[in-house]
């Protein structure tokens, strides 16, 4: 079964390239086979590999082609997808140290290298969770615990009725997922205030109102539309002044830290309090794999803590001791293979490249007489076309001719497509084919 499954794999990835980005309509009307009802006596298992090999690798999008630029989602390094499998192969439950010592030890490993590379200061915890909506959780429930601490409140014995209240700022272009955060904290996505952001969607430092009580300000590295990243070090200036907290959701502008020539967008990340990312996106691993960090390990560690009958105290680090979940995969094991074979410098070519590609896309897309309306700082170009309803055409003809998928989006009011680029497979050539299908459509369909 796993040889009959190799192979599968190893021709589905030869051919990616070779074949159009987005999902044909013959294969989405074929997902219908993958359904019904479930079935009285069970199928033998080669007959069931088969038929999700024939129907559903077809209906996937062919984001390890290195033409998909519909989001920021990087491609799965080769050695991370192989080291995906022989973790799956070990099935490990990776929560205590005991039940997978390599898994523990494997998260200890990566974690104190991210904070290495991050130029994070050495004494922060951490952990690995599902993406950075999680690690957005997770930092917040470490913010919570240590504000309410110093209230004199055991927030997570007693928990927030009553509690002394928590005020959060975010910047006008805060993410959709952060919000969600807040709310699954008890924080409220309604009741945050928030601050002004300039044209390129970064939070301006001086708008932070000055709050009475507990404060957490969430700060954000990497637009999703623009790239651009607030200036972190300002927003440290003024919240540390009111002794607030400063969170940085930075799922992928956080990789700008490990770039040479992208590190000054970051300046004065260290200052912060705790930081959330994905190794999904700029380390192009499988998904499902984010990191959340955490300056007060002793705050991450109270918040996270969890106790029964069968847990002996060890001296050891318990990988469920650290974060929100308890079962969960053994995700250190594709992070500390993607690490281990770029090592320091290969992470920032990585991003060093991608960001060159996406300055590429605006050169070509100015030349070619369409407007690029945002600066390009990291891997986001946001295109129009002309009017809203061209730029929609483009973009849906995009999708359906197949050359590259973009996504749509809107800035400041206008429809954009939008040009993420983060994989490692997206090469030179991947850039200047999508470029020409890009222009030679536009200019079609005017």
């Amino acid at each position: 079964m796993l040889a009959d499954a190799s192979e599968r794999a190893q021709r589905y990835l030869s051919s990616i390239r070779d074949r159009n980005v987005n999902v044909s309509s013959s294969a989405l009307g074929n997902m219908h086979l993958l359904g019904g009802s479930l079935p009285i006596e069970g199928e033998h298992q080669d007959t069931v590999l088969k038929l999700l090999d024939e129907v559903g690798s077809p209906a996937t999008m062919a984001i390890m082609g290195g033409r998909f630029f519909g989001g920021v989602i990087g491609g799965a390094l080769p050695v991370t997808v192989a080291a995906h499998w022989l973790a799956d192969a070990w099935d490990q439950n990776a929560c205590l140290s005991d039940l997978s010592p390599v898994s523990a030890y494997l998260e200890e490993v990566v974690l104190g290298w991210l904070i290495e590379i991050f130029g994070l200061p050495a004494e922060c915890g951490g952990a690995l969770v599902t993406g950075t909506q999680m690690a957005d959780v997770t930092g917040l429930a470490a913010a919570r615990h240590a504000l309410l601490q110093k209230q004199g409140w055991d927030v997570e014995g007693d928990g927030l009725f009553g509690a002394p209240p928590i005020s959060v700022v975010v910047g006008e272009e805060v993410h959709a997922t952060m919000l969600k955060a807040l709310a699954l904290m008890g924080f409220g996505r309604n009741r945050v205030h928030i601050v002004p952001s300039d044209l390129q969607g970064r939070m301006i430092a001086s708008q932070i109102p000055a709050l009475p009580g507990p404060v957490i300000v969430c700060a954000q590295l990497g637009n999703v539309n623009t790239g651009s990243c607030d200036p972190i070090g300002e927003i440290c200036d003024v919240a540390h002044s009111m002794d607030a907290w400063v969170h940085v959701d930075g799922a992928f502008g956080l990789w700008a830290a490990t770039a040479p020539t992208k590190k000054h967008l970051v300046a004065g990340l260290e200052r912060a309090d705790s930081w959330a990312t994905d190794a999904h996106k700029w380390l192009n691993t499988p998904q499902d794999s984010g990191i959340a960090i955490v300056r007060d390990a002793k705050s991450l560690r109270a918040a996270m803590a969890i106790s029964a009958a069968y847990l002996n105290p060890t001296p050891k680090r318990e990988p469920m001791q650290w974060g929100p979940e308890s079962s969960r995969r053994a995700r250190g094991v594709e992070i500390w293979a993607a690490l281990r074979s770029l090592g320091v410098s290969g992470v920032g070519s990585l991003v060093e490249s991608t960001c060159q590609h996406a300055t590429r896309f605006a050169e070509g897309i100015r030349q070619a007489g369409f407007e690029v309306l945002n600066d390009v700082a990291l891997n986001q170009v946001l295109v129009s076309f002309g009017t809203d309803e061209h730029t929609s055409r483009v973009i849906d003809a995009l999708q359906l001719e197949g050359t590259c998928y973009c996504g749509g989006t809107v800035w400041r009011g206008r429809k954009a497509m939008r040009i993420s680029v983060s994989s490692w497979a997206t090469s030179e050539a991947d850039v200047e084919m999508s470029l020409a299908a890009m222009v030679r459509i536009a200019r079609t369909l005017t």
